[in-house]
């Protein structure tokens, strides 16, 4: 996975163990996408703000885009779509 600490350009919240969170980071790795990596099952604030957005459920991957869009669960084809990739 590539994940950038330092300069976060998407936010994804998840958990190691969901599969659709482990299919959006190898999406957005393969295509050399940065993001900051919130592991919901260690990071309080994030896993209440996962509840927040999404009225109480904790509904991983929610990707949080640098223009304030939020994709929750997406498809890859919804993340291609929005990252305006090939």
């Amino acid at each position: 996975m590539t994940a950038d600490e330092s300069n976060p350009k998407i936010k994804v919240y998840g958990t190691r163990w969901c599969y659709d969170t482990r299919v959006s980071l190898a999406f957005l790795s393969k295509n050399h996408i940065r993001y900051q990596w919130i592991d919901i099952d260690k990071d309080e604030d994030g896993r209440e703000f996962v509840e927040r957005v999404n009225h109480g459920f904790r509904s991983v991957p929610t990707i949080v885009f640098p223009d304030g869009d939020i994709l929750v669960e997406p498809t890859n084809e919804q993340l291609k779509e929005k990252l305006n990739l090939p």
